[in-house]
């Protein structure tokens, strides 16, 4: 079986590892799958690891893809890491809210906010 191709964009700017969505839906249970292995494999070859996870491209998100979230957000923390979000639809934002997760992640409005914010 061939390798699937990545859904994530991920790029090193600094210490920081920045890393965006290709789809615009992250709904599929493979694919969130697949984001978190990606994720987690790259929190993994770190040994302090600085992740902004941005979502400027993300429409849609389920709740499964939340607990992948949380699952790469323990990982980092348990390396004495940080994990940052940004650019996070209004919609999906409020279901960070409803969920209390905005009081888990720290969410920034756009990515230089977020790059500021590792000091």
């Amino acid at each position: 079986m061939a390798a699937q191709a990545s859904k994530l964009k991920v790029s090193q700017v600094g210490a920081v590892t920045q890393v965006e969505f290709v789809d615009r839906n992250i709904l599929d249970e493979s694919n969130i799958q697949q984001i978190g292995d990606e994720i987690c494999a790259l929190v993994d070859e770190q040994p302090t690891p600085l992740v902004l996870i941005r979502f400027g491209n993300v429409e849609h998100l389920s709740s499964a893809a939340l607990g992948a979230l949380i699952t790469i957000n323990n990982r980092i923390k348990g390396k004495d890491g940080k994990l940052r979000l940004s650019e996070i639809d209004p919609q999906i934002r409020e279901v960070f809210a409803i969920t209390k997760l905005d009081k888990i992640f720290l969410i920034f409005d756009d990515a230089d906010e977020a790059m500021s914010s590792f000091g």
